[in-house]
């Protein structure tokens, strides 16, 4: 009798207690898993308003709202893992232009979807609140 495989056995974080964060993003993994819907168009949300990351000049934390909105193809993204993944870039001095960019290619490489649209809305410095949206295809 073959053992069957699960759509999951490659999931490393999700069902496991694991606490310890990447310490930045080239450290962490985005998972992903079988699309059982790719016959058909859909739109997934996902909403971080604690997103965080480090000014490259001042050194002091940036915050922001993101929301990542993608059309699925044949695969979507686990999100405990993006959550770790998310949680890297706290220790990360970029440029808010840059984070938003950099998140939407490094998963746009991990699930390959149809569309995807990365949006940042920082909290204000100096008085001006900083939104970056970057889309997939462009």
């Amino acid at each position: 009798m073959s053992e069957k495989i699960s759509e999951t056995d490659d999931l490393t974080l999700l069902g496991h207690s694991e606490t310890r964060l990447p310490r930045h993003p080239d450290d962490a993994k985005l998972e992903v898993f079988p699309n059982r819907n790719a016959h058909r168009d859909y739109t997934i949300e996902l909403d971080y308003p604690e997103f965080s990351s480090l000014c490259p000049v001042t050194g002091q934390p940036d915050s922001a709202h993101l929301t990542i909105t993608y059309v699925p193809d044949q695969l979507c993204v686990e999100t405990k893992s993006l959550k770790f993944y998310l949680a890297s870039f706290r220790n990360l001095a970029a440029f808010n232009e840059d984070v938003v960019n950099r998140i939407l290619d490094e998963m746009t490489e991990a699930c390959k979807p149809r569309k995807m649209t990365v949006r940042g809305r920082f909290a204000p410095r100096g008085g001006i609140r900083l939104t970056t949206e970057a889309s997939y295809p462009q």
